[in-house]
């Protein structure tokens, strides 16, 4: 058997089998399986709170948002986040639907294009393995919690988080290239008159 990074399909399993239920075969077969459905449900929703607190590896940085002929600048559906702070002192941004919205003049349209930071939410399998890892492990805690409740085998899987979540901040210190002097911003504008 060849080792490969965790599937959409080995995480759902690995839930699974924490609550001691059969692994499925594909994910097609997840629809019909309610244990299934509720893991998959609950690893998508795990996934997303990972990566709400923004990441080197689903961070664009210096991204490109261009108004279309109307004005409006229309961020990717994956967007979870825009920051043009590094970038722009004149604008204010925020994300609504999904379009930008200029805080500071309280519009929607823009006459220039503007660069940007963007936090974007990426798919299970396109994220690196020890975000993977990490994810699969804090969904199998949440699911167990929710569909048994039970404190024993909650606190087994919670050192099993905690050892996955340094794992995964392991690869980001290591992937970043994060430097105290040119990763901060408040540093780097004292640094760089």
């Amino acid at each position: 058997m060849a080792l490969t990074a965790t599937t959409e399909l080995d995480a759902i399993n690995i839930m699974l089998g924490t609550i001691g239920e059969s692994p499925i075969n594909s994910l097609d077969a997840a629809t019909g399986v309610v244990d299934a459905v509720t893991a998959r449900s609950i690893l998508a929703e795990v996934s997303v709170q990972v990566q709400e607190e923004g990441w080197h590896f689903n961070t664009e940085y210096d991204f490109d948002l261009t108004p279309d002929m109307d004005g409006f600048i229309y961020v990717p559906n994956n967007t979870i986040e825009v920051d043009t702070s590094p970038y722009s002192k004149d604008y204010d941004v925020a994300i609504r639907g999904n379009r930008l919205y200029d805080r500071g003049n309280k519009t929607y349209v823009f006459s220039k294009p503007l660069k940007a930071d963007l936090t974007i939410l990426l798919e299970f399998n396109e994220m690196p393995q020890a975000t993977r890892h990490y994810i699969t492990i804090r969904a199998a805690r949440v699911f167990q919690q929710r569909v048994i409740g039970s404190n024993v085998l909650g606190s087994f899987t919670q050192a099993d988080e905690y050892q996955a979540l340094r794992a995964m901040r392991r690869y980001e210190a290591r992937t970043a290239d994060y430097n105290i002097l040119t990763s901060n911003y408040s540093v780097m504008r004292v640094i760089d008159r």
